[in-house]
């Protein structure tokens, strides 16, 4: 088997995700033959660095022996049962560890992020239906938030890329101003962005609070609107917001949670505790696919009830799979054992001394980092930046996938000096050979 033959293969038979098909008779997609640790290897052999996770999925590497084994360990005793009137220890055992580290109570679980998106909204708005408040089935989305594209999570996504062509299915939530930090005036620093986007938050919910369910957030970073990033003040403010006016707060850390900021989930650095809080992605390490929304026991105590109706009937066939469960399991074991958010902080500096060429490049804006993300604004008007950079980064070894013109990385957490300095070297090379073509008609 080689590349060419891959391709083809594909092409023939697979619908891409979030891919205009035609676009790969020119740029066709990359085979991938295996994967270890920070590299994927092609049919040809060829290795790329994965920047960005696996679509920021992978924690700790792929193929990490730890996880492998506890996976053939769990498939050796019960790869699925049906989680409707039947539990199992992986379940469980997940439960009271996210528990734990969240302080929210119960566990339901999905398959994805967007999954979760939907059981969190649900939950909101069936929560005030039992508890005589009908009227309150309205949510909030932060301008450029993304949560998921189903039809639900569409309703409080607010990049219209994904949500224009589905405008007539989706009941669109209300936007409230984002604290994007690069939003700030002259002189206005990101505290008080975030404080003016409260402001707005504010004045929506004293006129619209007695029809709100819920706020939904991304804590810290809008990931899909370029890694914009935000001062910890507006959680706090969003916080007391939904306290005073009585509408739940929905932290949606599918991609910010497990240490991808910095702190185990993005919104501790606010120091508060959501409503609902949405999980996936580094969930299981990038193994499986596995989502999870938790909340408080006054939530659920709402739904406990003789009545079948005041349940929440919501299900997914591979709810709480076993398997995934115990990956996810295996991964904060690797958490505690690794001591992985100390040791990311001392992984972090690393990265930056070594991707600081491309921070101080003379076309770059807006060079931001926190935790284990790194973004950074290309100052160019090329229509095709985002795939002309894709395609030199790939040429450079290096899986780099910018969202326009935001260059960003999210690598796993288990770079090492020489890998840090590859992805750096690659990221340069690519920005240099992009900008190079502008003006030939790219």
């Amino acid at each position: 088997m080689n590349n060419s033959s891959m391709i083809q293969r594909s092409l023939r038979h697979v619908w891409h995700p979030c891919t205009q098909m035609k676009l790969h008779e020119s740029l066709p997609p990359v085979p991938i033959a295996r994967a270890d640790g920070v590299w994927l290897y092609d049919f040809d052999g060829r290795r790329y660095l994965d920047g960005i996770s696996s679509w920021w999925v992978n924690l700790f590497g792929h193929g990490h022996p730890y996880i492998k084994a506890a996976l053939r360990a769990q498939l050796d005793t019960l790869d699925h049962v049906m989680l409707a009137g039947f539990t199992h220890q992986p379940v469980v055992e997940l439960s009271e560890r996210l528990a734990a580290l969240t302080g929210l109570g119960h566990a339901f679980y999905g398959s994805d992020g967007a999954s979760a998106t939907e059981i969190a909204l649900k939950m909101s708005a069936h929560y005030w239906r039992n508890t005589g408040k009908p009227e309150k089935s309205r949510f909030i989305g932060v301008a450029g938030g993304y949560h998921g594209e189903t039809v639900g999570a569409l309703a409080v996504t607010d990049i219209a890329r994904f949500r224009a062509a589905y405008a007539p299915l989706v009941r669109l939530a209300a936007t409230v101003p984002s604290p994007d930090a690069r939003g700030a005036a002259p002189r206005e620093s990101a505290a008080e962005v975030a404080r003016r986007a409260a402001t707005g938050l504010h004045s929506w919910l004293e006129q619209h609070h007695a029809e709100t369910a819920a706020l939904i957030v991304e804590p810290m970073v809008q990931c899909a609107a370029g890694m914009a990033m935000h001062d910890a003040a507006y959680l706090r403010q969003a916080r007391a917001l939904c306290d005073r006016y009585g509408v739940h707060l929905i932290a949606d850390e599918i991609a910010t949670g497990f240490g991808r900021t910095g702190t185990m989930f993005a919104h501790q650095q606010a120091g508060i505790r959501p409503d609902f809080i949405c999980l996936s992605k580094g969930l299981t390490g990038g193994t499986l696919p596995l989502s999870a929304v938790l909340t408080t026991d006054a939530v659920y105590a709402a739904f406990y009830d003789d009545e079948l109706s005041r349940g929440f009937l919501h299900s997914h066939s591979y709810t709480g799979n076993p398997l995934a469960c115990r990956a996810a399991l295996a991964t904060l074991d690797l958490f505690e054992q690794t001591d992985a958010l100390a040791r990311n902080r001392v992984l972090a500096q690393t990265v930056t001394q070594a991707i600081a060429p491309l921070t101080a490049h003379p076309r770059i804006r807006n060079a931001r980092q926190l935790g284990m993300i790194w973004a950074w604004d290309a100052d160019t008007a090329m229509p095709q930046f985002s795939q002309r950079f894709h395609q030199h980064a790939l040429a450079h070894g290096v899986l780099l996938r910018p969202i326009g013109n935001t260059i960003y990385a999210m690598p796993p957490y288990v770079l090492a000096d020489d890998t840090a300095s590859h992805l750096a070297r690659g990221a340069l090379a690519a920005l240099s050979a992009t900008l190079a073509e502008e003006g030939r008609g790219q």
